[in-house]
């Protein structure tokens, strides 16, 4: 039977680690069709893997299907993370393809998931397990906090101009899980309509462990359905 490979058990290891407490933050690094770079911060959710594959792991977070780096993704699919762990200082970059799953139900582009590309072995097998998008994403929202859920309302997509700050005080602040008006059901379809699941499929990990002397360096590398490890210079 295939196993999961090494680094993501060196990451759940770092996680769990009493001084990364809530170390949950990496940077995730696009490329638009012009070939220019963009990186953000996104919250890491969980990891996931197809069925009966746990040498197909994937990690998932989640956007605003409005973001830039939607239309980025469907230009090119391949993304980069950079996660730091200071508790342990350990240093995950982790090199794959990436997928974004918006509501079906959206109005216009945004309602179209970005393709799977070539060679994103775990993406295509969900695919081919059938595996339900829309469930995974209504599951994932749910667990998002009011103000989080709130930050899907905002009219305008992120990194729309506004005319001054005071403009965000119309804006709703908490979605909460059980709505308590006719307001607060409105918000939550709209919060929904806007939110996203995106899957990344990392192919290549490269883990420095500087937490100890001498400092280690690895760089895990799927080659068809294996996993290898190569140890390099730090």
């Amino acid at each position: 039977m295939s196993a999961a490979p090494r680094w993501v058990e060196a990451i759940n290891k770092a996680l769990s680690h009493p001084d990364n407490k809530g170390k949950i933050i990496y940077q995730v690094a696009t490329v638009d069709a012009q070939g220019a770079p963009h990186v953000r911060s996104q919250v890491h959710r969980a990891f996931t893997k197809p069925d009966g594959r746990p040498d197909l792991p994937l990690l998932v977070t989640s956007t605003d299907a409005r973001t830039p780096k939607v239309e980025q993704l469907r230009a090119n699919q391949r993304v980069e993370i950079a996660w730091w762990m200071e508790g342990s200082q350990d240093q995950f970059r982790l090199t794959g393809f990436a997928r974004t799953f918006p509501s079906p139900s959206a109005s216009g582009d945004i309602s179209h998931p970005t393709p799977i590309p070539e060679g994103a072995v775990a993406l295509k097998t969900l695919e081919s397990q059938g595996f339900d998008w829309e469930a995974k994403r209504r599951e994932l929202f749910n667990k998002m906090s009011p103000g989080m859920r709130a930050s899907w309302c905002v009219p305008q997509p992120p990194g729309s101009a506004i005319g001054s700050y005071e403009e965000q005080k119309e804006w709703p602040r908490q979605v909460p899980s059980e709505p308590e008006s006719e307001e607060d059901k409105k918000n939550a379809e709209i919060a929904l309509s806007r939110f996203a699941l995106m899957l990344i499929e990392p192919f290549q990990v490269d883990w420095v462990e500087l937490g100890i002397q001498p400092n280690r360096r690895t760089v895990f590398t799927r080659e068809g359905e294996k996993w290898t490890e190569q140890l390099v210079v730090p």
